[in-house]
């Protein structure tokens, strides 16, 4: 089951920021900077935590990020085990493919939940059909762009004024236009993620 609760409480959880509020995480109001201890009645003190838990916990940091109920995370866990490339870079990989993320990692979402919404509400298509499947994997040379109607939105023609640069390398925005291909393989070179732990748990 997806966890539909306040998003500062899970950075708060992990402790360390997650990112799942957008532009709202970069600022003062930020709860991470007032109250950086595990949520809870009372302040604790977080304790060295035990090999296990710290799988435990880099699972749940992942399944958060990209917003997975359990069994959706564990899936691509499984599918990642029967790929070719090492399990960690696989799993990331099929992660960061998915087409809400693509959407957030384009700059047309202030964060990956705001993504998600974006699709399911239908306004975007992939070869030219509408999508509204946020798990939808996308591959190298696919293309996605705003429906004519949602072209007209002001939220979409506001992001003709942002900077191209919010993009991450692998993928070709063109705000101009509003579309977004997908040119090369997901960089996963700035993703903090220790796969390494997630595979140990779920090896158990």
């Amino acid at each position: 089951m997806r966890y539909t609760g306040p998003s500062c409480r899970l950075c708060r959880r992990e402790g360390e920021k997650l990112f799942l509020k957008g532009v709202r995480c970069e600022t003062q109001k930020c709860p991470m900077l007032k109250r950086n201890f595990p949520p809870g009645q009372t302040k604790v003190l977080r304790r060295r935590p035990s090999e296990y838990a710290r799988q435990l916990r880099e699972k749940q940091k992942a399944k958060r990020i990209y917003g997975l109920a359990e069994q959706q995370f564990y899936n691509y866990y499984l599918k990642a085990v029967r790929n070719k490339k090492a399990t960690g870079d696989g799993l990331l990989t099929m992660l960061e493919s998915r087409l809400d993320n693509v959407v957030y990692r384009s700059g047309f979402a202030d964060s990956l939940k705001q993504a998600r919404q974006l699709v399911n509400h239908g306004h975007f298509l992939l070869k030219g059909r509408k999508v509204t499947i946020p798990s939808v994997q996308m591959k190298i040379g696919d293309e996605i762009q705003l429906k004519d109607k949602s072209k007209k939105m002001v939220y979409f023609q506001s992001l003709k004024n942002r900077r191209e640069k919010s993009a991450v390398s692998w993928l070709d925005v063109d705000l101009s236009n509003l579309t977004v291909k997908v040119k090369e393989a997901p960089d996963l070179s700035f993703i903090t993620i220790e796969t390494r732990l997630i595979i140990e748990l779920y090896s158990k």
